[in-house]
């Protein structure tokens, strides 16, 4: 016999043996018939099951496909049925609504399970009651079916009484208590215990279902069991996952830095007022931290790079708190901190400076290794307190003073501190009223050839006459200006002011040049080309002769942008200086490709002659290869002077010849020196032919003059 016939002969042995199984039934006065699942046909039929679905015979049921017009919810829910027949050896009792030749037919049905002759499970249906229900249970019976909602009945002991197919399908073991289902069971003993005493209760929570750990608003009502008048309870429950996440989503972005992923100012505002109404809270403090010259490393290296060094220093930063202490980012490269339980300053610097040298650590990224430090101030804040904002700005004002020290180092705020912090929010008061009054005027300081000791240019430095605090120098208000952004509408007074003076001075004769400085906040604002375009339009602009001076850090950045700029300027009529040149970070290399005019030596240089001669005949001997001259700021005696003409550095400028002073003075000074109105250009070259020259203590001849 062949392998074929063999399998042959055994399915129809198990086809027989199962009709026969079915033919025991066939005589029950019911009508019962096995629904095959899989291929949503009719197996076997009762003569009172051919009559209910209204066929003529059992073999035209059984050629049905009963799929037609069938929901998705009533497709799963048979799905689940087979599952639970061969897994739990389930049966169940329910209203279902038939549609025999699309005619509706209310009956309650037992459902078991029906093994077929080939081995797969099959459902036994067997009406139990039909054309008894009222349109009402009909209806709340089909609403269970198709309803989302999860509704489910248990005893008082936890166990199933009843599930609704969304129910159903989601319940991960049909079998296990309800207090089982919850990820956290803590939540079920909550629940129920609100539930013992008001007889209700509602709340979120998350829960094992077939899809995995889902979010669900959950309801439980004491209830009776209709058919035990047992105690039990009510229990519906609605997926929440989508909104939950969404929710959290929300709060995460409402409450933390897309970034870095830490704390933002909005949250931690909500934490200090939440503590200081909570009362009873341990000693805490803050610190304001903030990483130092953050903007090199954006203009040197990009700003993809400063965000992975932010992040960087979030997670070091984060790695020297403990859980109870709180990091947010206000922006930037400012970061705020709570610390929990701390009560006395020695602590306070204690943790300050552990998150400080754990930032001064290098950093080391795929294309460099940078070196980080950071400022840090710090301040307690009580137990009890009114305003957090105050100890915020106590701990700002700290590291205020941190920077101010040299950076690099953390500090606690103290009275001085605070003393300092008013009189600095003073004078941010009275700048603003300086502007508008007039309070601001320039004073010009003479710029001399020291070949023929006449005034090459002068350089125009504004100060402040205060109403009542006389001259204020220009280092207590100039950084204010740079961080209060005051100083674009201060720098737009000294470019007006000065040019005019310059057109008004070339009227009368003095013909000089003219040195304005521009800030590096001012360069980069756009208004500027606005500004100095305006200028160098008026009919009497003096083309190539006004300087606008920049320092060497705004050469910093976007190379490509800053020359492009720089040749706009040129462009327009005016002269480019760089000021205090040797004391930034410019790149050397890149120096070439401005265009500029003037290198003015820093007066540190000068000051440190004649040690720092090597380093000063270095920018000569640069600026004389971009074709630029140089000048040395800040000469006050004559053996530097001196030294720098024997170097071959012949414009000097500083209180050797003249400080700065007022404009009447300024031209009393200018007209004692004279002019320098066509210096002799071959002296000039032989007197920069001897740079190799050492620097004497005795007067040269050019300074004796």
């Amino acid at each position: 016999m062949s392998l074929d016939n063999e399998h042959s002969n055994k399915t129809r042995a198990l086809a027989a043996a199962a009709a026969n199984r079915f033919d025991v039934l066939r005589g029950v006065r019911t009508a019962i018939w096995v629904y095959d699942i899989d291929t949503s046909r009719v197996a076997y039929a009762n003569d009172l099951a051919v009559k209910l679905w209204d066929a003529p015979s059992e073999e035209v049921l059984q050629a049905r496909d009963l799929s037609h017009g069938m929901s998705k919810t009533v497709r799963d829910r048979l799905r689940q049925y087979q599952h639970d027949f061969s897994t739990h050896n389930a049966d169940f009792n329910e209203l279902w609504t038939l549609y025999p030749n699309g005619v509706p037919t209310s009956v309650m049905l037992n459902f078991s399970g029906y093994v077929l002759h080939d081995g797969r499970m099959a459902m036994l249906c067997q009406a139990v009651d039909q054309g008894q229900g009222t349109p009402e249970n009909i209806r709340s019976t089909e609403a269970l079916l198709y309803t989302d909602v999860l509704i489910a009945l248990v005893n008082d002991k936890g166990q199933s009484l009843y599930m609704n197919p969304s129910a159903r399908n989601s319940i991960k073991h049909i079998e296990s208590r309800f207090r089982a289902q919850f990820i956290d069971p803590e939540d079920h003993d909550d629940l129920m215990h609100v539930v013992a005493s008001r007889g209700e209760a509602q709340s979120v929570v998350q829960m094992h279902t077939m899809f995995g750990p889902s979010w669900y608003d959950l309801s439980v009502k004491k209830c009776t069991d209709a058919v035990t008048g047992s105690l039990a309870f009510l229990i519906t429950a609605v997926d929440v996952t989508e909104l939950k996440t969404a929710r959290d989503k929300a709060r995460f972005l409402a409450d933390c830095d897309q970034l870095t992923g830490s704390f933002n100012r909005a949250y931690l505002s909500r934490k200090m007022e939440k503590i200081r109404n909570d009362r009873g809270e341990v000693p805490r403090a803050i610190l304001c931290l903030d990483v130092d010259r953050f903007k090199h490393i954006n203009d040197r290296f990009g700003h993809e790079v400063g965000d992975r060094v932010l992040c960087a220093l979030t997670d070091r930063i984060q790695n020297c708190l403990t859980p109870k202490d709180i990091l947010a980012r206000f922006g930037g490269d400012e970061f705020v901190i709570l610390l929990d339980g701390v009560s006395d300053s020695k602590t306070l610097m204690s943790r300050a400076a552990k998150i400080r040298d754990t930032i001064n650590q290098p950093i080391h990224l795929t294309t460099a290794r940078l070196l980080t430090s950071c400022s840090i101030g710090g301040a307690l804040i009580p137990e009890v307190y009114t305003d957090w904002a105050d100890y915020m700005k106590q701990a700002d004002i700290a590291l205020y003073a941190a920077k101010e020290a040299g950076r690099d180092r953390c500090m606690t705020f103290d009275s001085e501190m605070g003393r300092a912090a008013k009189e600095r929010s003073q004078i941010e008061h009275d700048l603003k009223e300086a502007l508008e009054q007039g309070q601001f005027q320039l004073h010009y300081q003479p710029r001399v050839d020291t070949l023929t000791q006449k005034v090459v240019s002068v350089e125009a430095l504004v100060r402040w006459q205060h109403p009542t605090r006389g001259m204020i120098s220009p280092g207590a208000f100039i950084p204010i200006c740079e961080e209060t952004g005051i100083i674009e509408e201060l720098g737009h007074f000294v470019l007006t002011e000065g040019c005019n003076t310059l057109i008004k001075w070339h009227r009368a004769g003095v013909k000089i040049g003219m040195s304005l400085n521009v800030s590096p906040r001012q360069f980069l604002d756009d208004k500027l080309m606005d500004i100095i375009t305006d200028i160098a339009s008026g009919p009497e602009f003096p083309k190539g002769i006004i300087e606008l001076e920049i320092t060497e850090n705004v050469l910093i950045g976007d190379h490509d942008l800053i020359a492009e700029r720089l040749r706009q300027m040129t462009e327009l009529g005016f002269r480019i200086a760089i000021d205090d040149f040797g004391t930034g970070y410019s790149n050397l290399a890149y120096i070439s490709l401005f265009p500029l005019d003037c290198i003015k030596i820093d007066k540190s240089f000068i000051d440190q002659l004649p040690t720092s001669e090597p380093i000063i005949r270095l920018i000569k001997t640069l600026s004389d290869q971009i074709g630029a001259s140089s000048v040395a700021e800040g000469v006050e005696t004559k053996i530097q002077a001196n030294c720098l003409a024997e170097i071959g550095c012949h414009q000097i400028q500083g209180y050797y010849y003249s400080k700065p002073m007022p404009e009447d003075d300024v031209l009393k000074r200018i007209a004692e020196l004279g002019i320098n109105e066509a210096p002799n250009t071959a002296v000039l070259c032989a007197a920069q032919g001897s740079n190799q020259s050492i620097c004497k203590k005795t007067p040269s001849a050019a300074v004796a003059k």
